[in-house]
């Protein structure tokens, strides 16, 4: 197996959290600059998350369910504030 093969599936989701977080940018109001810069930083950690090595117990799958978690809360706050 060919070491982008490995990768593929990483890069496939990194992708889709890219396309994800974009369009989670035009319903986000300008005036939420902190939960904005959040959102951003919690989509790069995933990021780092996901590209890590597997093989660490099972908690990195478990953070990347963290940061999934914390991403959702802070899109549903961004969203309540819009109403």
């Amino acid at each position: 197996m060919s070491r982008f093969a490995l990768k593929k599936p990483a890069l496939i989701l990194a992708l889709g959290i890219a396309i994800g977080a974009a369009g989670g940018a035009f319903v986000a109001t300008a005036q939420q600059p902190n939960m904005q810069a959040a959102l951003s930083s919690l989509q790069a950690a995933r990021a780092e998350l996901v590209a890590a090595r597997p093989n660490k117990g099972g908690h990195r799958e478990r953070a990347i369910g963290f940061v999934d978690q914390a991403i959702s809360q802070t899109q549903m706050g961004m969203n309540y504030a819009g109403d």
